[in-house]
């Protein structure tokens, strides 16, 4: 997993470093080099880097250097003088090159355009200058952070400018993962620079924390994983079958759907078996998780208490994320995992949903917790994992009883229940991704495209 440092924590951590601090910055100022490149400061390219007076500007001087001797024609627009030992070297090597250097002006025609201004240390009262930048045409790459991003919150107070990609250093900080972050950063290049360390608030999963269980030669349709869903009251049978289908095709070799409305559910999706509350009663040991919730009205809570009594592992989603049910999966001692969206989170745990308050909940009630967003944010009580994989194209009405399907398939199929969570989540967002890329994604659509990703 990639680590997540707060942008305090990073500055005690580089602060600290006692190596060579040139060096360091020669290795950031390529790095942003090659992230201009890949934005199309190419030779004979017009590319205009804005210079604050601290060492984020002394980076875009050795940009500027680099990409001068590449052949762009290279110009540094600075805020003010170098105030740094640091910036004023790398200020002197970029004009000894032949970079024009000036002062800040009103935007001009360019092809790209380095934001090397403050990164996250300026984010109220700026020069219109500066403000009039941020509305470029071109592609900017940013140095650390845009400037105007909060690097804590990923907030912005007043303005900041839209990269298409952020170089940072040494560890992705969490302004670029939080709030509108993402929106601002674009893609996020970590380079390393030489200075390691810190302790992390959180974690970004990769896909290497995404596993996915194989079956054994001698399995059966009941020992590849059995999952059962409790929903699809009427009206309401969509959610169900979404849900029981997804864990179907994401590897469970068995998956029954119990519902006021049985033969609606086996009318709509013919390959899932289909029980009443009552009938399911006497096999509920031979599921290995119960999906509580899609599609179940509030009327028919009280129907589906008596198994989730009695369920050894228990995902509560959507109609089934009620305070009342999660007490009820704790006392029969089940393992829990929840799936709410941020209205949900507030009904089920009573506070605002936030890495704290995931963290915190997570850890009283000793459940795992997947706070679905973009992105989204796994805690079993330890530090918050995030899923970035997923994007807007999963804002479509019942993308998440899909995903409530694949964690109970991989649940099933032998995964601890936090690494299922996660890497539910993970294949979820990649196989929403891969489909936004040919159509809009709908629940059926994501449903034909999520087997390419189960095994």
């Amino acid at each position: 997993m990639k680590p997540v440092l707060t942008a305090e924590e990073y500055r005690r951590v580089d602060k600290a470093y006692q190596g060579d601090l040139a060096t360091a910055m020669d290795r950031a100022g390529h790095a942003v080099a090659l992230a201009a490149s890949r934005a199309g400061a190419a030779y004979g390219k017009r590319v205009v880097v804005l210079a604050g007076p601290g060492n984020n500007g002394g980076d875009g001087y050795v940009a500027a250097r680099y990409l001068r001797a590449r052949g762009a024609m290279v110009t540094v627009q600075a805020l003010a003088e170098p105030a740094t030992d640091l910036a004023r070297e790398a200020a002197a090597r970029a004009r000894t090159a032949g970079v024009a250097i000036s002062e800040i002006g009103a935007p001009v025609g360019s092809n790209v355009v380095v934001d090397a201004l403050f990164g996250g240390g300026a984010r109220t009262g700026m020069p219109e200058e500066i403000l009039a930048w941020m509305e470029t045409d071109a592609p900017v790459v940013a140095v650390d952070y845009p400037t105007g991003l909060d690097p804590d919150t990923g907030k912005v107070a007043e303005k900041a400018f839209r990269a298409v990609e952020t170089v940072t250093f040494s560890t992705l900080k969490t302004g670029h993962v939080k709030g509108v972050g993402p929106d601002h950063c674009g893609v996020v290049t970590v380079a390393d620079i030489g200075i390691e360390g810190g302790e992390p608030s959180m974690f970004v999963a990769e896909e290497s924390d995404a596993p996915r269980p194989r079956r054994e030669r001698t399995a059966h349709k009941w020992s590849a994983g059995a999952v059962l869903v409790l929903g699809g009251s009427p009206g309401m049978i969509g959610a169900a079958v979404f849900a029981g289908r997804s864990a179907l095709r994401f590897g469970a070799g068995s998956v029954v759907v119990a519902s006021p409305e049985p033969r609606m559910i086996q009318q709509a999706a013919p390959e899932l078996v289909a029980n009443t509350f009552d009938q399911v009663g006497e096999k509920l040991s031979r599921f290995d998780v119960v999906i509580v919730g899609p599609g179940l009205d509030p009327s028919d809570i009280e129907f589906v208490v008596p198994l989730v009594s009695k369920a050894e592992k228990v995902l509560l989603d959507a109609g089934g994320l009620t305070p009342a049910l999660l007490q009820t999966s704790k006392d029969g001692d089940s393992e829990v995992v929840v799936t709410p969206h941020d209205a949900e989170f507030a009904r089920v745990a009573g506070v605002t949903a936030g890495a704290y308050a995931v963290r915190s909940f997570a850890a009283r009630e000793n459940i795992t917790v997947l706070r679905k967003g973009n992105p989204t944010m796994i805690s079993d009580g330890g530090l918050p994992i995030l899923v970035s994989t997923g994007g807007p194209e999963l804002a479509s009405i019942g993308t998440g009883d899909v995903l409530a399907g694949m964690i109970a398939a991989l649940w099933a199929r032998g995964l601890r229940p936090t690494e299922a969570t996660v890497s539910a989540a993970y294949w979820h967002g990649v196989a929403g991704a891969a489909l936004a890329i040919e159509e809009t994604v709908t629940a059926p659509g994501l449903l034909d495209r999520i087997g390419e990703y189960a095994w």
